[in-house]
């Protein structure tokens, strides 16, 4: 499809603001966005909390004593900054945890191989598993190849991925770590390994959930190996005169249940209409969570704080949630919105910050039919931050996924993502990462955004049930 300029998509917007007669910013609320924005281009609350949670609770693996840790700092850190309605609504989920995890090359060029274990893999048999890597360069061939003829061998899926400002090349090469081991599987693999879900060309591999909804453990065991040793065990394989033999050693720890939470605080409004936001409060283990999703948690409560430091009550009442355990299944969200379906007719509008610690660049919407006008009011507004209006419907985040299936509109302040993926689910995701100049734009724009939501006339619509389409 043809891209629209941004300029082309401006006037558009106008266009279509003028025709359905959408109600415009008053002088006033202009001029308090433009004061909202100017706040959060100076302010370094983000950073502040953004630096507690990475270095008082560090890594969050979802489930764990850590992320209850990082409950108990969300509740404090709520109080501190004079939210309300202030609580913890806990939750039941699996329990997964990596142990310890090696790969080498036994046969014929004997050397070890830097490898992760992807969430929800089982452990291998006491000592490991060896087996002859047998390579295929996509998930698609796997997929395809005869049903027999694995028995008893390691499958290595080599599949690139591509680098994309939007993320768009995460969504086609992440469908190999939950689909390549049921598929090595039902072919009688032993194992499984994949190339790195990332961007890297360093030798930290990218680890992440193996089996999708995390709801149970995979089939059989699974890794993956750093850009560069995929790179090397290809090149082991077309330099070998037979075949290549791999020892993989994964020891892995399993609950059916354990105890988590999602930690919520609000801003009461002068309405019980409420605009949703946050970010998730787990983390993978190997970093300390800074960029996915401590980022997208300083961010909203930050934003909001501005909101709530203006005087007089919001119209609406804005509730951030840091939600549990979206790293091995959703497990928050889809709790929050069984919690909550009973007042889901009040969720106006949603929208969550998980996407690293990029700049936003662009504002996109999904409102019900003949609200979408006030997206462009909205997109307007954030101009001066070099935002463009988005010409693709809202994601709106993972964690609003379960909600937005069940109307609730949102919107996605779209970050860019050139480099995300070289530090997504790495050891490399740490508070160094984080540009805190694009920390104060995110808390700038987020800011401006909710207020807007908070203060327009008429609501956003509704989606249709079970809106599935990305």
């Amino acid at each position: 499809m043809k891209r629209i300029g941004a300029a082309a998509l401006a006037l558009f917007f106008c266009a279509t603001a003028a025709a359905q007669d959408a109600p415009a910013l008053s002088d006033d609320q202009a001029r308090t966005v433009d004061r909202l924005i100017d706040k959060g281009l100076e302010d370094d609350l983000a950073w502040t909390i953004l630096e507690n949670l990475t270095t008082e609770i560090g890594a969050r693996p979802p489930g764990s004593e850590a992320e209850a840790r990082a409950r108990d700092w969300g509740v404090d850190k709520f109080k501190k900054l004079g939210f309300k309605n202030i609580r913890i609504e806990p939750f039941e989920m699996p329990y997964w945890a990596r142990v310890s995890e090696s790969a080498e090359i036994v046969a014929p060029f004997p050397q070890p191989l830097t490898v992760t274990a992807l969430g929800q893999s089982p452990s291998t048999s006491e000592g490991g598993i060896a087996g002859e890597v047998v390579r295929f360069s996509a998930l698609f061939e796997l997929e395809a190849s005869p049903s027999e003829g694995l028995e008893g061998k390691i499958v290595f899926v080599d599949e690139p991925m591509t680098r994309t400002q939007d993320g768009a090349g995460y969504g086609v090469a992440v469908q190999k770590r939950s689909r390549a081991a049921i598929a090595a599987a039902a072919r009688g693999a032993a194992g499984v390994l994949i190339r790195s879900v990332g961007t890297s060309r360093h030798r930290t591999p990218h680890t992440g959930a193996s089996v999708r909804g995390g709801a149970s453990l995979g089939p059989i065991p699974a890794a993956a190996l750093s850009n560069p040793d995929a790179d090397q065990l290809a090149r082991a394989l077309k330099l070998a005169k037979g075949p290549v033999t791999v020892k993989l050693d994964l020891k892995t720890e399993w609950k059916d249940s354990v105890q988590s939470g999602n930690v919520i605080g609000e801003i009461p409004g002068q309405t019980d209409e409420l605009i949703v936001i946050g970010g998730h409060l787990d983390s993978w283990d190997l970093g300390t969570g800074a960029l996915d999703d401590g980022f997208g948690v300083a961010v909203t409560m930050a934003a909001a704080k501005l909101v709530d430091n203006l005087k007089g009550k919001p119209r609406r009442t804005i509730r951030v949630v840091l939600w549990g355990a979206e790293e091995t299944g959703l497990h928050g969200a889809r709790a929050y919105a069984q919690q909550h379906k009973d007042e889901l007719d009040r969720h106006v509008l949603a929208s969550e910050s998980d996407f690293g610690g990029g700049e936003i660049y662009s504002f996109d919407i999904r409102f019900g039919e003949g609200a979408e006008a006030k997206g462009a009011v909205m997109a307007q507004a954030l101009q001066r931050l070099s935002i463009i209006p988005g010409n693709t419907p809202a994601f709106g985040g993972p964690d609003v996924l379960p909600i937005r299936d069940l109307g609730v509109p949102v919107v996605s302040l779209r970050q860019t993502g050139w480099d995300y993926f070289d530090l997504h689910h790495t050891a490399e995701d740490t508070l160094d990462k984080v540009d805190p100049d694009a920390l104060r734009q995110n808390v700038a724009a987020w800011a401006a955004f909710i207020y807007m939501a908070s203060e327009m006339d008429g609501d956003f619509g509704r989606l249709p049930v079970n809106d599935a389409g990305d």
